[in-house]
């Protein structure tokens, strides 16, 4: 059995800190860049209710990552909010020892109605998903028609549960990029980080091209023309995101630049599928079915945390710092839809 004092390590002497956890692959948007139309159309076949993990099974996972050093959870989907009561889930991972902080990555259309619940389940923070603050430019990118009004809502609900609320804006070029001032001039001085992700190359059908990313300098010269900033040290170790606050005291922004910048070297995450897959790279190719292995009782609880060190242990995954136009086009990743990011 694992020694709970010493943190897990992987080949490369990673910890294991953060474990996400993806609830469901369903989501109410169709984003041209992560679930196309034209793959996830009508007759797209999501997975039944009994190949999702159960909650009863979430949690024995969970328990198992928290003694071999996770701290961090965060919820993720497709939408998680379309998971039912996914607040009770919440309130359950909470009350695991060693378990420090829950967040939810989310498109925020259903957050208005259920803030105040997650809140009170023991969510401490959510990640808002949004590209766009214009309406026509939203509405062109998730493909349903749908304004930002609806996702401004649930961030000031979220706000007004005292949840902490980032918003993630995915920058392509020729897509959003003229969204990067007005995203900015929104959120400043409202006590929201904007954090601005480089169009990365997740999955096999989001039309990824090199010519589509804008870099992390163009993102930060193009604020700092209008809002001045200057950067910022890391909240903590591992953090992805490079921050840079303005010059006048009203907040700070984040650049996630896993395309120009690679931050594989301290990677700290696991990634748990809605049917229950592991994954050790946000880009990987196969993950370790343990949704079998907990169904069938093949493994006691100590045998399963062995494998589960045993996992992490042989981690070798730096996908960012060896991505060539050879591995890109080669290789099969899993759907950021799937896996959630």
């Amino acid at each position: 059995m694992h020694n709970e004092s010493a943190p897990i390590k992987d080949h490369f002497g990673r910890v294991l800190k953060d474990l996400r956890i993806s609830v469901i692959d369903k989501c109410n948007f169709r984003c041209t860049y992560c679930m196309p139309k034209e793959i996830f159309g009508e007759d797209y076949v999501f997975l039944s209710e009994k190949e999702l993990l159960s909650f009863d099974e979430i949690i024995r996972l969970a328990k198992m990552f928290a003694k071999l050093g996770v701290e961090k959870i965060r919820i993720t989907g497709g939408e998680p909010l379309m998971r039912r009561n996914l607040d009770q889930l919440i309130a359950d991972l909470a009350a695991i020892p060693g378990i420090k902080d829950i967040a939810l990555t989310t498109n925020a259309v259903m957050l208005s109605k259920m803030a105040k619940k997650l809140k009170a389940a023991g969510l401490k923070r959510v990640n808002v998903s949004l590209d766009a603050i214009e309406d026509d430019v939203f509405k062109s990118i998730n493909d349903r028609g749908v304004g930002s009004n609806p996702v401004l809502k649930g961030i000031e609900a979220a706000q007004a549960a005292g949840l902490g609320v980032k918003v993630n804006m995915v920058v392509k070029k020729g897509m959003n990029d003229s969204q990067i001032l007005p995203m900015a001039r929104y959120f400043k001085g409202k006590d929201i980080i904007l954090r601005y992700i480089e169009f990365m190359d997740v999955g096999n059908h989001n039309g990824w091209d090199f010519k589509h990313v804008i870099s992390k300098k163009d993102v930060v010269n193009t604020i700092n023309q209008e809002m001045p900033i200057e950067p910022a040290e890391e909240n903590y170790y591992g953090e992805v995101a490079s921050r840079y606050r303005y010059k006048d005291g009203e907040g700070e922004i984040g650049v996630i630049s896993s395309v120009t910048d690679s931050f594989c070297g301290t990677c700290t995450r696991i990634r748990l599928s809605a049917d229950g897959k592991l994954y050790t790279c946000l880009f990987a190719s196969d993950g370790f079915d343990v949704r079998d292995k907990i169904r069938t009782d093949e493994l006691s609880d100590d045998e399963l945390e062995e494998e589960l060190t045993r996992l992490w242990g042989r981690r070798k995954d730096r996908y960012s710092e060896e991505r060539t136009e050879e591995t890109r086009r080669n290789r099969k990743k899993i759907e950021m839809s799937y896996i959630g990011g």
